[in-house]
Order: C-alpha cells, then sequence, then structure tokens
C-alpha cells in the first residue's frame, strides 16, 4: 500500500483512510468495532465532522481511551461562519472525541476562500487555534472547482478537500497536480460519487497513480474488508480496469447528483439526493430496492416541485435540480413501464 504525505503538514498515512460520515447511522458499539479493525488493517487517517451529527462522539469512544489517539490521525471540520462559532464548535469537537488536539481542523464546505481580514474572521481563529495546540494544520473543503482552485493559488491552507473519482474533469485533475506543486495536502472525498460507482477496486487504482488521500465512505464491515484488502494487494490499473472507467465515464459523465444532501430540506418533501439520481440508481443497485412502493411514492412527489429554487441556491455543484428531477421521472416512468429494461 502507497504511504502519501499530504504536503507541507508532514503527515504521512497508507493511501486508504476512512470517511466517518457514514457513522452516523449506526450504534455506538457496532462503530467502535469498526473504527477499531479500521485500525487493526491498517488505516490511521480518519475525517469526520460537526455536521455528521454523532459521528464525533462515536470517534471518540473508539479512540480516545484505548490507548490509539498517537498512533492516528483525525481530521474534523467546522460550518462556523465567525471566530466566537467557530471556538465554540472546535471545543465540542475535542470534547467529542476525547482529544486534545486535531492533526487537521477543515472549514467545511467553503463558499470562498476565507482570508485574513475577511468578516467573521474565521482565518484569524483558525491561526489561533494552531498557535494553542489545539489544531496542529489548517485544512477547508470546498465542492466548487472556482473555489478551489483559488483556495489554492492562495497558499493559506495545508490541506484541500475535494471530490475527487474516476468520474474526475481535466479540470479536477489540474487541481490536484496544483496541490502537489504548492506543497498542499489533497483528501479526496466522494471517491464513490456517491454511491454511483460501484467497482472499488477501479476506484482505488484510480486514485492510487495521484498525490490524493481518499477518504472512503464506510458504515458495514464488508465494505470495511474491501478497503483493507486493499493493504495486503493494491489494485493496479490495468486493461480491464480501464474498460471499466471507460464504460462508466460515457454512462456517468455531465450533470449528475453526487446524493451530499446539501440541498435540503425541500419546500414540498422532495427526497433531492435520491430522486435526482433514481436514473443511475435502478441502474447500478439491486433495482427492486428502488422501483417498490415506496420509491415509487417519493418519485411521484417531483409532480409537486414549485421551482422555488431554493435547493438551487444550496446545491455546491450548481445543478439545476428541478430540471434534473423531472429528467429523473421521465426515466424512471419508462423503468416501470417496461420501455427501458434495467437490472
Amino acid at each position: 500500500m502507497r504511504q502519501i504525505t499530504l504536503g507541507k503538514t508532514g503527515i504521512t498515512t497508507p493511501q486508504n483512510a476512512f470517511g466517518a460520515l457514514p457513522v452516523q447511522r449506526l450504534n455506538k458499539a457496532d462503530v467502535v468495532k469498526l473504527l477499531r479493525r479500521a485500525y487493526d488493517g491498517g488505516m490511521t487517517f480518519f475525517d469526520t465532522a460537526r455536521a455528521y451529527s454523532d459521528s464525533e462522539e462515536k470517534l471518540g469512544a473508539a479512540f480516545g481511551e484505548a490507548g490509539l489517539r498517537n498512533k492516528i490521525f483525525i481530521a474534523s471540520k467546522t460550518q462556523a461562519t465567525s471566530a466566537d462559532e467557530l471556538f465554540s464548535e472546535l471545543e465540542t469537537t475535542l470534547r467529542n472525541l476525547k482529544t486534545d488536539h486535531l492533526d487537521v481542523y477543515q472549514l467545511h464546505c467553503a463558499k470562498q476562500c476565507y482570508r485574513p481580514g475577511d468578516e467573521g474572521g474565521l482565518y484569524e481563529a483558525l491561526l489561533k487555534a494552531k498557535a494553542q495546540g489545539k489544531i496542529l494544520h489548517i485544512g477547508i473543503t470546498a465542492h466548487k472547482i472556482g473555489v478551489a482552485e483559488e483556495i489554492v493559488a492562495s497558499g493559506l491552507y495545508e490541506t484541500l478537500q475535494f471530490p475527487f473519482s474516476y468520474l474526475a474533469s481535466e479540470r479536477d485533475i489540474a487541481l490536484v497536480k496544483a496541490c502537489k506543486e504548492a506543497d498542499m495536502g489533497f483528501i479526496a472525498m466522494k471517491g464513490l460519487s456517491g454511491g454511483l460507482l460501484t467497482n472499488a477496486r477501479a476506484c482505488m487504482a484510480f486514485v492510487s497513480a495521484y498525490d490524493a488521500l481518499p477518504i472512503w465512505g464506510i458504515q458495514k464491515e464488508e465494505e470495511l474488508d474491501q478497503w483493507l484488502s486493499f493493504f495486503d494487494e493494491a489494485p493496479a490499473m490495468d486493461d480491464g480496469i480501464r474498460a471499466t472507467i471507460e464504460k462508466d465515464r460515457r454512462e456517468l459523465l455531465g450533470d449528475f447528483c453526487r446524493g451530499c444532501g446539501y440541498c435540503a430540506p425541500c419546500s414540498v418533501g422532495i427526497v433531492i439526493n435520491q430522486c435526482a439520481r433514481m436514473s443511475q440508481m435502478i441502474r447500478r443497485a439491486p433495482t427492486a430496492a428502488w422501483i417498490g412502493p415506496r420509491w415509487q411514492a417519493e418519485m411521484q412527489k417531483i409532480e409537486d416541485c414549485i421551482d422555488c429554487g431554493l435547493c438551487m441556491t444550496r446545491c455546491p455543484y450548481e445543478l439545476n435540480i428541478p430540471v434534473l428531477l423531472r429528467k429523473n421521472l421521465e426515466d424512471y416512468r419508462k423503468v416501470l413501464s417496461g420501455e427501458i429494461k434495467v437490472g
């Protein structure tokens, strides 16, 4: 397994890390077991956030009192909009994680490159927390490529977290290379594109070609086993994997929903982060799970869309969500009628 150093942070870890967003859906005992198995299997970098409900608390339960804290790296995030809020959230995060410091503290889903002198004082707060030893390295996460490019050019941050999978554009790939040139650590989120990609070997082989640390969203033991198996035999790019990647890129490139859920809540109750990618899901997951009464009823809610536009103001990928929803509903109905064959 290749080792990755996150730029000037000096953090060196296997190129195979744990994204802890999904563990908020599990009970604490199961999460503790899962996280410790991840560590025993070779993972040393764990990424969480205040926004992930009780994810931080579960990491604290797994590592804070087990004598493992100094053997791993923990990154968390804040959506604070002011210095006071940032310090309050940081104290909560440290308490949840049962630690006195974070290895990386990231501004979460940044809408801009926050700089010294900006209203709110977020950057100055990060510097102060770092001087206090409560955070060791300053990071930031973004979903918009233009914002990410500005962040790298600024030279203000030590790590950038950004979506990166084998559906990446040339511009996305250039961003990863720019981070390397700037000696900035690149943390790759959404390596499975929100669940649309299902070939773990292909995903691992792709990211292994870049100086990027993938944080895989894991909530099941069988998922963890899959990633841990790569410590013994990391997949290499070959003709079969190239063919898989080329096929998926033909089918999926373009405007598609990554399922992040930042668009919610919908004013008329549409489950946007599932309904807006239903066309892909019914082709790439067990079809019966998506064409039963529950999801037929959920998809029907698209008819109630009033084009209020609130979802579009929240979407980090700037998708035209009402148009995307209606396209998915049309496709879904063709599947139900048998006009389109899947599964």
